[in-house]
C-alpha cells in the first residue's frame, strides 16, 4: 500500500511568503508610528475649534461643532501677530547670519582637518544656553540692548552656528575634494573653488542647517523671556500669557498653537526635497 504527500512548497515561495509578511509588519510599524506622532497634532486642530469647556471634558471627542472664537480672540488681542512677526524678523535675520559665518567656518574645517577646532565648536553645541544667560543679561544690560533685537539675534546665533557648523563639516567632508583640486588647477583660489563648485554642491546640507536653525529660533522660549520686552516679545512668550495662575485658556492656547505651527510646517514642505537630501547624504559617504 502506498501513501502519496502534497508537493513541499518550493523555497522561493517560502521567501515570498516572509517577504509578504515583512512588508506587512512594516507598514504596519509606519502607521502606528505615524500614529503616535499624529495624534497630539489632530488633539491641538480640534481643540482649536472648541470651548474651553469642551477642550476639558474627555466625552468630546472629535464629534463636536466647531467654533472659531478662539482664533477670533487671539486675533483680537493683536498680540499674536505681531509676536510671529518678531519671530519671524529673529529667526530669519540670525538664521542668515549664522549660515554666512557658520558655512565657510565648516568648510575651513572640514578640508583642512582642523581636529581642535572641531572639538570646541562641539563644546560649545553642548554647552547649556540657560548658564550663560547671566552673563549675557549683565553684558547685553551695559550695552543699552536688553529688550532689542540686537539681543535675540545675537543669543540665538550662539546657538545656531555651532549648530550648522556641525552639521556642515561631516557634509563637506563627504564632497570629493578632487572637485576643488580640479578647480584650482584650471585657476581659481581655494576660497573661489568652493565658492563656485562646493558651496553649490552643498546646498541640500546648507539648507536643511538653516531649517533647523529657524526652526530652533522660531521655538526659542528662554532667550525671548529673558532679553525681549513687550515691544520685541516673540510668539512662545506670547503663548505663555495664556496660562495664567488661576486657570488656562485653552482653546485660545491651541488656537495660537495652530498659528505659530503653520509656517515652520511650510517652511519644511517648501524645503522637502533639500532636507530629504540633507539628511540622507551622510548616509551615502564613502
Amino acid at each position: 500500500m502506498t501513501t502519496t504527500t502534497g508537493p513541499a512548497p518550493s523555497a522561493a515561495a517560502s521567501r515570498t511568503r516572509r517577504r509578504r509578511i515583512g512588508s506587512a509588519a512594516q507598514v504596519a510599524a509606519v502607521i502606528l508610528v505615524a500614529l503616535v506622532f499624529a495624534l497630539p497634532i489632530v488633539w491641538m486642530l480640534a481643540a482649536a475649534f472648541k470651548t474651553n469647556v469642551q477642550v476639558t471634558d474627555p466625552s468630546v471627542g472629535l464629534w463636536f461643532t466647531p467654533t472659531l472664537e478662539n482664533f477670533r480672540s487671539v486675533f483680537e488681542a493683536g498680540q499674536i501677530v505681531r509676536s510671529m512677526g518678531n519671530s519671524l524678523l529673529v529667526g530669519v535675520v540670525s538664521t542668515a547670519l549664522s549660515v554666512v559665518i557658520a558655512v565657510p567656518a565648516a568648510w575651513a574645517v572640514g578640508r583642512f582637518a582642523m581636529h581642535r577646532t572641531a572639538s570646541v565648536i562641539l563644546v560649545a553645541r553642548i554647552v547649556p544656553a540657560i548658564s550663560l544667560l547671566v552673563p549675557w543679561y549683565y553684558l547685553f544690560a551695559q550695552m543699552g540692548l536688553v529688550g532689542s533685537y540686537t539681543a535675540l539675534v545675537l543669543s540665538h546665533m550662539f546657538v545656531s552656528v555651532p549648530l550648522i557648523m556641525w552639521i556642515m563639516i561631516s557634509f563637506f567632508a563627504g564632497l570629493p575634494v578632487e572637485l576643488e583640486e580640479a578647480a584650482q588647477v584650471d585657476g581659481l583660489s581655494a576660497f573661489g573653488a568652493f565658492w563656485r563648485i562646493t558651496l553649490p554642491l552643498a546646498a541640500p546640507g546648507t539648507a536643511t542647517a538653516s531649517l533647523l536653525a529657524f526652526v530652533f529660533s522660531w521655538n526659542n522660549f528662554m532667550f525671548a523671556l529673558v532679553f525681549a520686552d513687550e515691544r520685541t516679545q516673540t510668539v512662545p512668550v506670547t503663548l505663555f500669557n495664556f496660562i495664567s495662575y488661576a486657570s488656562t485658556d485653552w482653546g485660545g492656547l491651541m488656537a495660537a498653537t495652530t498659528l505659530i505651527t503653520l509656517p515652520v510646517i511650510l517652511a519644511a514642505l517648501l524645503g522637502q526635497k533639500y532636507l530629504i537630501a540633507g539628511l540622507t547624504s551622510g548616509a551615502t559617504k564613502g
